[in-house]
């Protein structure tokens, strides 16, 4: 039997609302649901009559707002940016003192904090809650990334650790099995209160500028196989298969394994030969990427993971290209299986450098904003329902465990003995990759920051040095204080230089 009032709601019904929404009621939560188009929305709770919470259809927002309980609390699952302004406008005028919206897009974190101070004055409530696992996840367990008022977040949090994933307490495993209508039983919720105002959509940001990074590793070494060791798609599927019951175990490498190995139904053979190699992006790694340049963090990786896919959108320049222009010859010659080791071992070290740099972006925005960001909670619930989840995220939670206020992933002692182990077999694949002319721009960006990470000096002396010449912009000296900075007054260009 119907509650007189629904314990929340949701706009919008897409796959992912609807899911969400199937995932809410599944747990027992009565959802009202509306969408623009109200014959999306009848045809959706026609479909799902006997949810255990309930499905309750509303035709117009004011019904919908009507429908909650109070203090309400409502969910926006539309597009980031206009469209959701466009809701939370027409939801002001119909709300009371206390309620609450909830974004669960992939909004612009700086959105967030403006919608939160414009709800604010309203005397409403805001939470940004990230959503990670695609379609699959928000239906049977996503992992949830809420920042926003802390005592709003205490109305919601008993549905969000409801309808997260579940990992393993002891494990951290992700664990599996969920049915409609028969969620996971018991485990660790894969979601946690992340921060104020719009700290949950930035590490949401962060978790998908990562993605970026760990799917072009991915087809880095996927690449290596075929063109490097001649291999088939589905021998680097069945190579893949093997990687993830080890130290790489994860949901991506996971389907990795299962895409090589697919066959087109058309053709015959692999199905990954037939799919045109541009690929595609909605944003949120180039806002990682530019928002890395704006605060001075090195994210190397994570920004050619985006530069990968913008120079494969250029398909039509790079086919006449590649009759025009040269690469190195020769037949590369090597034990397989070796190299096969040595190539997860380039990848294994690039992904430790991809997420030291992830973090190290979190760690500098949580100054920016006065954010208080607990790393190793972040990273726990990132072991279950989001794209990312991978066994090598339970590392990362211990590391943060151990030391809160770790640095930098590489200083750990766990990842610095990885490093230490693989790194010779990460360098020759690097260098292996040169010599033959296959581009792997997040393999060599990742060296390149190790590189440059663990070394006390760099030429940026000189490049200081060339702007003091050129612009006076002053240096520091190896023979004075740091903070103290000086300028000399350089002849001109081809002239003697100064006297001492």
């Amino acid at each position: 039997m119907a509650k007189s009032h629904s314990d929340i709601g949701l706009i919008g019904l897409a796959v992912m609302g609807q899911n969400l929404a199937l995932n809410i009621a599944d747990h027992g939560f009565q959802i009202s649901v509306y969408n623009r188009t109200t014959e999306t929305m009848e045809k959706f709770v026609k479909e799902n009559p006997s949810t255990p919470g309930g499905l309750i259809g509303a035709k117009t927002l004011e019904e919908f707002v009507q429908s909650l309980a109070k203090p309400r609390r409502m969910i926006i699952l539309v597009k980031a940016g206009g469209p959701t302004d466009a809701v939370i406008n027409s939801l002001v005028p119909l709300l009371e003192k206390d309620d609450i919206v909830i974004d669960g897009g992939n909004a612009l974190w700086t959105d967030t904090i403006r919608r939160e101070k414009d709800l604010a004055a309203n005397g409403l409530r805001f939470i940004g809650s990230g959503v990670s696992g695609g379609e699959d996840g928000a239906r049977f367990g996503p992992a949830l990334m809420p920042g926003g008022d802390p005592n709003a977040y205490k109305e919601i949090e008993a549905i969000w650790n409801a309808v997260a994933a579940k990992v393993d307490g002891d494990t951290g495993k992700p664990l599996t099995g969920a049915s409609p209508g028969k969620p996971i039983a018991g485990g660790v919720p894969c979601s946690t209160y992340i921060g104020p105002n719009g700290a949950g959509h930035y590490v949401k940001m962060v978790h998908n500028g990562i993605e970026y990074g760990d799917m072009q590793m991915i087809c880095e070494a996927y690449w290596i196989m075929r063109n490097l060791l001649g291999m088939s798609a589905p021998e680097a599927g069945a190579v893949f298969k093997e990687w993830n019951s080890g130290v790489l175990d994860s949901f991506l490498i996971e389907i990795t394994a299962d895409v090589l190995s697919q066959i087109d139904p058309a053709t015959g053979g692999p199905f990954v030969d037939i799919v045109l190699d541009t690929a595609g992006q909605k944003g949120t790694g180039k806002w990682t990427s530019t928002n890395a340049l704006d605060m001075g963090v090195p994210a190397p990786t994570i920004a050619e993971a985006v530069f990968a896919r913008c120079i494969s959108a250029l398909k039509d320049e790079r086919v006449p290209a590649s009759k025009v222009l040269n690469g190195p010859g020769g037949k590369f010659e090597g034990n397989r299986a070796e190299w096969i080791q040595a190539i997860h071992d380039a990848l294994y070290s690039s992904k430790i450098c991809s997420y030291a740099q992830g973090f190290q972006l979190m760690r500098a925005a949580q100054a920016e904003y006065n954010w208080t960001l607990n790393f190793g909670e972040i990273a726990q619930i990132w072991r279950g329902g989001c794209i990312i989840r991978a066994r090598f995220l339970q590392k990362i939670t211990e590391a943060y465990r151990a030391n809160p206020q770790l640095a930098n992933l590489l200083l750990d002692p766990f990842f610095k003995s990885e490093i230490d182990r693989c790194q010779r077999n990460w360098r020759r694949v690097v260098a292996a990759a040169a010599e033959f002319g296959v581009a792997v721009p997040t393999f060599y960006s990742a060296l390149s920051y190790y590189d440059s990470y663990r070394s006390a000096s760099l030429p940026a002396n000189l490049l200081q040095a060339q702007r003091d010449f050129f612009g006076a912009h002053t240096y520091e000296r190896t023979d004075a204080p740091r903070g103290k900075f000086f300028h000399i007054d350089w002849p001109e260009p081809g002239r003697p230089q100064l006297e001492a």
